[in-house]
């Protein structure tokens, strides 16, 4: 059976003054999801966007023919379950927290699930994937970061491809259809890698909104994934 890739392009890269245009143009290039990445500068070294950024531009991510795309909030705050309440109402489709940042990590997948969202786990570079022994069962997507969290542009952590494959396997041996996810240092010259270790969904920053042309992007990155 063909593995379904997505391409989720990260709006932390996108131009801030202008980010409702900037949802609907990588729409049109033709982004599965939108990644959305908060940041509380506590947990990580920066601060970012908010519900209300959220509730604002959920009406630009939507197809031509008025499908919705999906919006991938990844949540580098602590504590995690107020602000995750406020995403799920402001219009996330799918959010994905840190368990180190949760006092109670089932707790928190269950609250996210209850809200009517899908529910991941993120992995810090350094970060086990132990936790998944209990909630595995649980959750609807696991988010492996190949660079550390807090800013954009970094280079890809090639250690990450041996976490990447281990949360296959966990995957594969659940049953379970979840959505493996990396985020960092993402482009059309290792997106091929990173697929062969296993994931098949891909957040890209500065790799997209960095280009003069969204869609020849992600018409590259769909090429690599096609070789």
């Amino acid at each position: 059976m063909s593995t379904t890739y997505r391409i989720a392009p990260s709006i932390l890269s996108a131009d801030f003054a202008r980010l409702g245009d900037e949802v609907r143009s990588v729409v049109v290039a033709g982004a599965d999801w939108i990644h959305f990445d908060v940041m509380d500068n506590h947990y990580v070294p920066n601060l970012t966007f908010g519900p209300m950024v959220c509730q604002a531009l959920k009406p630009h991510a939507v197809r031509s023919d008025g499908t919705p795309v999906p919006v991938d909030v990844h949540l580098m705050v602590q504590p995690v379950d107020s602000l995750a309440a406020a995403f799920a109402k402001a219009g996330a489709d799918l959010i994905s927290f840190h368990p180190d940042a949760s006092g109670h990590v089932h707790r928190s997948i269950q609250a996210i699930k209850a809200a009517g969202c899908q529910a991941g786990l993120v992995f810090n570079p350094a970060m086990g994937l132990d936790v998944l022994d209990w909630v595995i069962e649980d959750i609807d997507l696991i988010l492996v970061m190949s660079v550390n969290p807090g800013f954009g542009g970094q280079s890809f952590i090639d250690s990450a491809l041996r976490k990447v494959e281990a949360a296959r396997r966990r995957i594969d041996a659940s049953g379970k259809d979840i959505r493996l996810e990396v985020d960092g240092g993402i482009k059309a010259d290792n997106i091929r890698r990173v697929a062969d270790a296993g994931a098949d969904t891909f957040v890209a920053g500065s790799a997209i909104f960095g280009q003069g042309d969204y869609a020849a992007v992600v018409r590259a990155m769909r090429a690599a994934l096609a070789a």
